[in-house]
């Protein structure tokens, strides 16, 4: 139970970094004409790496939820936590990924270049309150935990 929950919080935890990163770059970057933007898209190169720690966030939550799930709160949470890291995957496939496809993992502009920027920076943006939403619940999960008997 106790590896479950150090490693909850710990992938939660690095997941919302690069989320919160998108959300906190979107005001400067989604007025940027096309030229400036496609150059500056190029700060994320590499970043897919990063996968393993949705991938870790995801098991992790899934294993707190799993051995939680007759505690009701601290189980409630531990789903809650599940549910929005799932909720970043589902927008990650609907909404980011196609963006990066079509713009060639943003290596070219296509005609239609604002309506994918647009898409891509809000899904980040959603995505990053799922990672917050989700890293909250992992804490209070945590906290209703270590407040009850083993």
């Amino acid at each position: 139970m106790t590896l479950a929950r150090f490693l909850s919080l710990l992938f939660c935890s690095l997941a919302l970094a690069p989320a919160m990163a998108h959300l906190l770059e979107l005001p400067n970057k989604i007025g940027l004409p096309r030229d400036a933007y496609l150059t500056v898209q190029h700060i994320y190169d590499g970043w897919a790496l990063l996968g393993f720690v949705v991938y870790g966030a995801i098991f992790s939550t899934l294993a707190l939820a799993f051995l939680t799930r007759r505690r009701g709160r601290e189980f409630a949470y531990a789903l809650a936590a599940l549910l929005c890291i799932a909720g970043t995957q589902v927008i990650f496939w609907t909404f980011t990924f196609p963006a990066n496809q079509a713009t060639a993992n943003w290596t070219m502009l296509p005609d239609d270049w604002l309506a994918l920027r647009t898409q891509w920076e809000y899904s980040h943006a959603a995505s990053a309150v799922l990672n917050l939403a989700a890293l909250l619940a992992v804490i209070l999960s945590v906290l209703r935990g270590t407040r009850e008997a083993p």
